[in-house]
């Protein structure tokens, strides 16, 4: 009569040590592709240059005439500068929308190379790659309207370490929200052509109506409705907040209009929450559905 003998479990350091191995493939990986986002970033210094103009533009073509119309108008000077500053903050986000489209452009690109069906092949999570991706993007939009932030004296912003560090920790959170909704339409569309024309008609409407170029109190009933949902609009205020905060600003501006629930005005910290919110919930269904995806 033979006896078999029972299953040899891990001893509790072999799972141990068998678990940081795996964490530190899983980081190695993301890793990786992070820094091959920043790479294509760092030696592409054209189209950097390029997909500054139109925020550039924006705030010191458009915008300018349109402050020198408000003063024109009503207000004076003082509102004429008070639109740069209530202007600025939207920008910054508008800045950070090209970095966001062209991570979402190449995983559309790297699919039809091949190259993603290596990445893939990987003995790691899709969702790391997916992670790291993101992250990836997040930096270069967060860098490239770094970019523009340097320029905030010109509309009458100060130059406060205290402040710009806040701005920038509210960009980041803001471009990784564009990056990840980049990255959803990536992973539902496979041909490249489609795929600009679809987040174009989709980003370009969720930045106007964030709040960006008027205030809310000055919109119709049905566009306040599409502003209150949509997420980069809570980024935007809570700029705003910092910066007319900063400027003393915060409940005299004319046009400075905070969004409200219900007659409730959400504060800047639990704007955050649903920005930073959406892209983690929106990481996780794009995560599970690139999971699937070959």
């Amino acid at each position: 009569m033979t006896s078999t003998a029972p299953p040899r479990t891990a001893a509790p350091s072999e799972q141990d040590a068998e678990r940081s191995g795996r964490l530190a493939r899983e980081w190695r990986a993301g890793s990786m592709v992070w820094r091959r986002e920043l790479l294509h970033f760092l030696r592409d210094r054209t189209r950097v240059a390029v997909s500054l103009l139109p925020p550039f533009l924006f705030l010191y073509v458009l915008g300018i005439g349109l402050s020198r119309l408000l003063a024109d108008g009503a207000g004076g000077a003082r509102t004429a500068e008070d639109y740069l500053v209530f202007l600025f903050p939207g920008v910054l986000v508008m800045a950070a929308q090209a970095p966001a489209i062209s991570v979402g452009a190449s995983i559309v690109w790297d699919r039809q190379t091949g190259f993603m069906r290596e990445m893939l092949a990987a003995p790691v999570f899709r969702g790391t790659l997916l992670l790291g991706k993101c992250l990836g993007g997040a930096t270069v939009a967060t860098a490239q309207s770094a970019v523009v932030l340097l320029t905030a004296g010109l509309v009458g912003v100060p130059y406060d370490p205290v402040l710009f560090a806040v701005l920038l920790a509210e960009i980041a959170i803001a471009a990784l929200s564009l990056t990840v909704l980049a990255a959803g339409v990536a992973v539902a569309i496979k041909r490249v052509q489609t795929f600009n024309t679809v987040l174009s008609v989709l980003i370009t409407p969720l930045v106007f109506l964030s709040g960006m170029m008027f205030p809310i109190s000055a919109m119709p009933g049905w566009m306040v409705a599409l502003t209150v949902v949509n997420p980069l609009t809570y980024a935007v205020d809570a700029m705003r907040h910092a910066v007319l905060g900063r400027l003393g600003q915060e409940h005299s501006s004319v046009i400075f209009s905070p969004v409200e629930w219900a007659g409730w005005e959400v504060p800047p910290p639990v704007e955050i929450a649903v920005v930073l919110g959406f892209s983690v919930l929106a990481l996780v269904a794009i995560s599970r559905r690139f999971a699937r995806t070959g």
